[in-house]
């Protein structure tokens, strides 16, 4: 995934200062395992405590916090976690489109961009294969690069197909 949940301006990070700003921890929690809650509310209380030590301390605290909520939402998700990222990364093109589906309760752009750009995908593989396919026979050469390209175009059918029917955020799932 490109950019996004370990980023200061991220999903995560804006449900901590959410939870901070409204003393609310759970606010951020159902960013995180079950099983991390203790570790978080842990880290949210010592944040608030060091908070009334003054702007600097409270901005340190802040940070912390953000880490470590960013930390175990990443830990639950299986990934790694190096550190927070900036704000204004680039999270690709869908990203944007998604939050705004989920913002207006609308996923037509969503599917009309994904349904564009895997119908472009095929189509560039599958000419890909298909403008080779007509070789002599004893140009073996030219048979290596239809093969090339038909394998280039039935794989990826496959992987995206593959992709589609068991992805479940890190969770296999049986196709259905």
């Amino acid at each position: 995934m490109p950019p996004h949940c370990d980023t200061m301006d991220g999903p995560v990070v804006r449900a901590a200062r959410l939870a901070i700003d409204r003393k609310n921890v759970n606010l951020v929690l159902p960013w995180i395992q079950k099983e991390s809650e203790g570790e978080l509310e842990n880290a949210f209380k010592k944040t608030l405590q060091m908070r009334s030590f003054g702007n600097s301390t409270a901005e340190f605290a802040d940070h912390w916090f953000y880490e470590t909520a960013v930390r175990l939402h990443r830990e639950g998700e299986g990934a790694s976690f190096s550190g927070l990222k900036p704000a204004g990364l680039d999270t690709g093109p869908v990203i944007p489109l998604a939050e705004r589906a989920l913002e207006t309760g609308n996923a037509k752009e969503v599917v009309d961009f994904l349904s564009n750009l895997v119908a472009k995908e095929v189509e560039k593989r599958f000419y890909g294969a298909i403008s080779k396919k007509d070789f002599d026979i004893n140009d073996v050469d030219a048979a290596r690069q239809y093969v090339q390209g038909m394998l280039q175009f039935l794989l990826f059918s496959h992987h995206l197909y593959k992709y589609v029917t068991t992805w479940d955020h890190g969770k296999k799932v049986k196709p259905s």
